[in-house]
């Protein structure tokens, strides 16, 4: 018979789920913490790359704020430079009326040279002359010019210019009757090379100093400055009293002195003018001088003579002759007519007369 095995007591609830709870726990731990590494590892990658994100993007946004700031200032540029661009334009509008009108005003007087050259070959066309006619008349043209422009520009050049190129052109031509007027141009040439040169600074300089001193001059009806005390001194006297009576003498005399002026104006008129007449009188003195600066300035020797002549008159008439400085202004004057006396440009006179003389029809 056998005996029946003893049966195992049951377990209780509490010991039960402290055998799963260990046998979970001896199973499972390794698989836990697997996922918590993998877990870690992913959220540091996330980090890097949400940094490197943010670097990316603050990279950007510099990048775009400098693109930004480029773009601002070409726009800025851009702007000035089509202002720029259209101030040009309308400069260039403004110029192109403006040589418009030139244009036009050069066109009128193309016209008009066209028209005198036109009529200048008619009347060429019309006069029949010879070949040695025409020569003369050129020759004459050329020598009265370049004495005309001798006279406005004080320079013997464009004449003697002209007499050169009229002989070069008198030899070229072989004719006898033709020799006076080469003889009469090499005279012309010799007297016009010996003229001596007008020291035309010189004189300006002479005017502008009289000038300045034309409103020093004293005139002659001007009070004289009071006499100044003798200078001979009276002996000194111990006596305080009789030296105070020989100062108050002294100074009446002086002033006695004072009270009488003699002196001789050989022009009545000169003492007679009145603050406003000497005014004037000194202006016009000054205004002649200044004529003569200009007349000497536009070669017109006849008109400087003239108004140095009255300068001189003026001078002598209405000031002070004993003065110093009217005296240094009349020494000024006279050199200065005396040097104009001189100047008179050459002229071509001669060659003038035998070209005359040699034309036809004359």
């Amino acid at each position: 018979m056998t005996t029946p095995e003893p049966q195992e007591a049951p377990e209780t609830p509490s010991a039960a789920a402290s055998a799963a709870v260990t046998s979970v726990s001896g199973q499972d731990a390794p698989t836990a913490a697997a996922p918590a590494r993998v877990s870690r590892t992913m959220v540091l990658a996330l980090g890097v790359l949400a940094i490197l994100a943010l670097l990316l993007n603050g990279l950007l946004w510099d990048r775009l704020s400098t693109l930004q700031d480029q773009l601002t200032r070409q726009t800025t540029e851009a702007a000035a430079t089509a202002a720029e661009a259209r101030t040009l334009v309308r400069q260039t509008q403004e110029q192109e009326r403006t040589l418009a009108a030139r244009q036009a005003v050069l066109e009128a007087r193309l016209g008009e040279v066209a028209l005198q050259r036109s009529q200048l070959d008619e009347l060429l066309q019309s006069v029949s002359r010879t070949r040695d006619e025409n020569l003369v008349v050129d020759l004459e043209a050329g020598i009265r010019l370049a004495q005309q422009q001798a006279q406005l520009t004080g320079s013997m050049e464009p004449l003697l210019a002209a007499l050169r190129t009229a002989e070069q052109r008198v030899q070229r031509a072989p004719q006898a009757r033709l020799a006076p007027v080469q003889r009469a141009l090499a005279r012309d040439m010799a007297r016009i090379k010996s003229t001596p040169i007008v020291d035309t600074p010189t004189l300006l300089a002479r005017l502008d100093e009289l000038v300045r001193l034309a409103d020093e001059l004293p005139l002659a009806n001007a009070v004289g400055v009071t006499p100044p005390p003798s200078s001979v001194s009276a002996p000194r006297s111990e006596n305080p009293l009789q030296a105070w009576w020989q100062r108050t003498l002294q100074h009446v005399l002086d002033e006695l002195r004072g009270l009488v002026r003699v002196s001789r104006i050989d022009a009545p008129e000169a003492v007679l003018l009145t603050p406003e007449q000497s005014f004037f009188v000194r202006e016009n003195y000054k205004l002649l001088l200044l004529n003569a600066r200009l007349g000497l300035l536009a070669r017109q020797p006849e008109a400087v003579r003239a108004d140095l002549l009255k300068a001189s008159n003026t001078l002598g008439k209405y000031f002070d002759a004993s003065a110093r400085r009217t005296r240094v202004a009349a020494e000024l004057l006279q050199q200065t007519r005396a040097q104009m006396q001189s100047v008179e440009l050459p002229r071509a006179d001669e060659t003038l007369a035998a070209l005359a003389a040699v034309a036809p029809g004359r």
